[in-house]
């Protein structure tokens, strides 16, 4: 059967057209390297931040370098004590015209710290307020750029003593997560029959990809589908949530490879047990050609997008819901 809105080809050139720039992405880790920085702060908006914070989980995990993670729009009322000339910031944007995200720029500009942004648009106010910026166009997953950039700043640091073999497996990221999407568009149909006209979801997950799950509750389902939806991460689904959980709650959780798996798998043991439409997606179910066994946890984020992206394409074809609807997100004042 065919798979609605998926177009093969145009996915692989995305992905390809990223990996081109390889190269140019680890000049400016290397030249962020040689400037020096002192602590790293990811700040965006919305999704765009769901997509940065998981390379909070990784910098931490895997170098002493201290990492924040603080949304834009916090960011320009409280400040931050940390940050200042000698603090590295990521920031993206798909527009690169985010209002929060474009001030939060301005107010780190002013107090020196060095800006490195991903952004989708040429010539975005954010691309003038920063040091070092990618325009990746249509050319997603934008966590390509990071990964590239990110992982040769660890291995600068001598932190990843397995970048190059990383890196060049990512030449290969675009076909695997062309495999996970036709892997799972089955499951997806399936999915979305049974859960589309749920009055409430609960969405579950943990450590790399519990932003990743907070950002496609909020950003599609909610946003995009008008999905009544709650997300809650793992080790604190059993101090609230699960009191919500009946026989017939839509209850869907992400499961880890990484080192929080096992929170993941303690509740996938409860939902399991007291609803009869729980959903398990286990990233360890997936193959991944191309991609070595040690790398699979650092790519959770994006293997579980594809897969999701299927239910967004899916969901988008059974309810006649389109994806671009919108009746407040930059349609009226607010």
């Amino acid at each position: 059967m065919d798979m609605v809105t998926f177009d093969e080809a145009a996915l692989l050139a995305q992905g390809e057209r990223i990996y081109r720039h390889r190269a140019e992405l680890e000049a400016i880790a290397d030249a962020v390297c040689e400037r020096g920085f002192s602590n790293i702060l990811l700040s965006s908006s919305g999704g765009s931040q769901a997509m940065l914070d998981p390379f909070a989980t990784f910098i931490d995990q895997m170098s002493p370098i201290p990492v924040f993670s603080v949304l834009s729009g916090v960011l320009v009322l409280t400040g931050h004590n940390q940050v200042g000339a000698h603090t590295l910031v990521f920031m993206t944007s798909k527009s690169g015209d985010t209002k929060e995200t474009v001030a939060a720029a301005q107010w780190l500009r002013d107090r020196g710290a060095l800006i490195v942004s991903v952004v989708g648009k040429e010539h975005s106010p954010l691309e003038e307020l920063s040091d070092y910026c990618f325009v990746y166009g249509e050319g997603r997953p934008q966590e390509l750029v990071m990964y590239l950039i990110v992982g040769k700043i660890l291995a600068n640091r001598g932190c990843f003593d397995a970048y190059e073999q990383f890196a060049d497996e990512l030449a290969g990221l675009a076909p695997a997560l062309v495999a996970v999407r036709k892997q799972f568009d089955e499951r997806a149909i399936a999915y979305c029959e049974r859960t589309h006209d749920d009055p409430y979801n609960i969405w579950i997950a943990s450590g790399e990809l519990w932003p990743v799950c907070y950002a496609y509750a909020m950003c599609v389902l909610e946003e995009s589908q008008w999905i009544r939806t709650k997300s809650v991460s793992s080790p604190e689904f059993f101090h609230g949530t699960l009191e919500l959980v009946e026989e017939d709650t839509s209850v869907t959780l992400l499961v880890s490879e990484g080192a929080t798996r096992p929170l993941d798998l303690r509740v996938k043991a409860f939902i399991e047990q007291y609803t009869r439409k729980s959903t398990v997606i286990d990233l360890a179910d997936f193959e991944l050609p191309g991609i070595s066994p040690a790398f699979r946890a650092l790519l959770g984020p994006v293997v579980a997008n594809a897969a999701l992206q299927r239910i967004s394409k899916n969901m988008e074809h059974l309810t006649g819901h389109s994806l671009d609807i919108r009746r407040y997100y930059r349609t009226v004042a607010y």
